[in-house]
């Protein structure tokens, strides 16, 4: 029986041709599709108009006073890429508080028992996203749960506004993507040589200590893994942001289609797409590099 190393090189070109049509025609032609767009013209009424124009690009992060034609920074676009970055950071942060005590828990059950409890961890991908939001958008409206027990234990007086704010979409965006960050930091856990810990113990370090030099070293690919896991697809969240934000806090998933919807600009809206797969791209460079550096010094 033939093991596949005798096969010619056309052979294996038409083995790779189906694989190959699928990345070209799925992946890469939409991709180039909005790489066109992006240096075209924006019709009048949407659309493109067929000639070569950098405007899109000029007018991520440029604009041109209306009155006096000079340029000048588009602050909107840049407090909304700065809105986006820090509440994708600030996601993966507060996953990553609730994820690990979470994972650690996980992990040191009983084997029997795991299942049950990463079961309820997955639960929550099993409702549609849009509910979810709205489960948060109930806790937190100004007649929502949580202001209703606060006025009834006499804590507060009048509601607090946290619907259709920056604390909201954070919020939102740490419930809906804290699974994202238990997974891998659990995957790595479950792997993890408790014995390790208590030697740790043996040689009179404090807990502190244990966890800081001992277990964290070891795990910190998972927590690498989760915090790109979380990151990425905050960068890019729609649905949250437009629910809990209430078109007032946009992020750039909300411009980007703004762009392509009301506004009409599909040049921008491509240029825009392509800015965030950039942004994207150095923090799956960074995350290659930290996970890279990391089995360096850990062999």
């Amino acid at each position: 029986m033939s093991d596949g190393t005798d096969l010619t090189p056309r052979s294996r070109w038409l083995l790779l041709s189906p694989a190959l049509a699928v990345l070209l025609f799925a992946a890469s032609g939409p991709l180039l599709i909005v790489v066109i767009y992006s240096f075209l013209a924006s019709g009048d009424y949407g659309g493109v108009v067929w000639h070569f124009s950098p405007d899109a690009w000029f007018s991520v992060v440029l604009e041109r006073d209306f009155f006096t034609e000079q340029l000048g920074f588009a602050d909107a676009h840049l407090s909304i890429f700065w809105r986006s970055i820090k509440l994708s950071f600030m996601t993966a942060v507060l996953t990553f508080i609730f994820g690990f005590p979470t994972a650690y828990f996980i992990a040191t059950r009983p084997k029997e028992k795991r299942d049950f409890w990463m079961l309820l961890i997955m639960i929550p991908f099993w409702t549609n996203l849009l509910i979810r939001t709205f489960a948060i958008m109930e806790l937190i409206r100004a007649e929502g749960t949580v202001n209703s027990a606060l006025m009834a234990l006499g804590i507060i007086d009048e509601p607090i506004q946290m619907l259709f704010t920056e604390f909201s979409i954070l919020l939102g965006m740490a419930y809906v993507y804290l699974p994202l960050m238990v997974l891998p930091i659990y995957a790595s856990m479950e792997r993890f040589d408790f014995s390790l810990v208590e030697a740790g113990y043996d040689l009179y370090a404090t807990r502190w200590q244990v966890l800081r030099r001992v277990i964290f070293p070891l795990v910190k690919p998972g927590v690498i893994a989760g915090s790109i896991l979380v990151f990425v697809p905050s960068l890019g969240a729609y649905v949250t942001p437009r629910v809990l934000g209430g078109g007032k806090q946009l992020m750039l998933g909300n411009l980007i289609e703004l762009q392509f919807g009301a506004g009409r600009n599909w040049p921008l809206g491509a240029a825009l797409s392509l800015t965030l797969l950039a942004i994207v791209m150095v923090a799956l460079i960074l995350y290659v590099r930290a996970a890279g550096d990391d089995e360096v010094r850990h062999g």
